[in-house]
């Protein structure tokens, strides 16, 4: 059983502020630890589960994160950013059992996370079809365009929620919820213990093994924080300027989507 494992950061146990995922930061070295240390334990538990091969894909920042050496043996690790379209899910190919999503957040313009985005900080909104969408779900799209399911996430509160909306049978592990701007954590150790007990639960289960229905010729509105941006933005091919801070985009497909994503900055 091939599993693919996608890992960000401001899901995280512990982290509360863009201060803490920056590298260089005081607090950065504990934060990428528990980003190791839930990436391991989510591999022990596909492992459990009868895994025999694990991608992990580092999936934050610079994408040099996961300390390798703490991972089981069996992991393989996808490190820094290939350019292309698939980005998070870099390495997921047809073939893999499962994908599951470890550190996952709240989507953009979410009032359930003080570190609420989807795909780049420069958007407020990102909507598909009219509805505002999280990372999690696009890289879902993209997963079950490959005819992998995913069956399981980890992250704040919203992350969870959002995924279930979208998968009702999902395994997910909460490790956080917010209070206004502050959060609420589960204590690390603990987290890590639900992610692997969860993961092991979810690959075993073949309730959670759905695929969502990606949207079909998508049409993607972005909301900039910037006009500069908005205005970058709206060269993009096919791009329509809709307001002074926000553009339309109708896209073939999913991937489509994700290869716009890349000229947002």
């Amino acid at each position: 059983m091939k599993v693919f494992i996608t890992a960000d950061i401001e899901g995280i146990s512990g982290v509360s502020a863009w201060e803490e995922i920056a590298a260089g930061s005081p607090d950065y070295e504990a934060a990428r630890r528990q980003m190791t240390a839930e990436v391991k334990a989510a591999c022990e538990g596909a492992l459990s589960a009868g895994a025999d091969e694990l991608l992990v894909r580092d999936a934050h920042g610079t994408a040099r994160n996961i300390i390798h050496s703490e991972l089981p043996r069996q992991a393989r690790l996808v490190r820094c950013w290939s350019g292309g379209p698939m980005m998070m899910m870099d390495g997921l190919e047809r073939g893999f059992s499962a994908a599951v999503y470890i550190g996952y957040h709240a989507r953009a313009g979410s009032a359930e996370s003080p570190m609420s985005h989807t795909m780049s900080t420069t958007l407020s909104e990102f909507r598909v079809d009219g509805r505002p969408v999280s990372e999690f779900e696009l890289n879902a799209w993209a997963a079950a365009e490959l005819k992998v399911p995913s069956v399981f996430i980890s992250g704040d509160a919203n992350a969870c929620a959002h995924a279930r909306r979208l998968l009702p049978r999902i395994g997910a592990v909460i490790t956080k919820k917010n209070i206004g701007e502050a959060t609420v954590h589960v204590h690390p150790a603990e987290a890590a213990e639900r992610i692997s007990a969860g993961v092991q639960a979810a690959l075993l289960s073949k309730a959670a093994r759905a695929l969502p229905k990606p949207p079909k010729r998508p049409v993607v509105d972005l909301k900039f924080k910037e006009t500069r941006r908005a205005r970058r933005f709206s060269f993009y091919p096919g791009a329509v300027r809709t307001g002074d801070l926000s553009v339309r985009l109708r896209c073939a497909d999913c991937y489509e989507v994700l290869r716009a994503v890349q000229f947002i900055y």
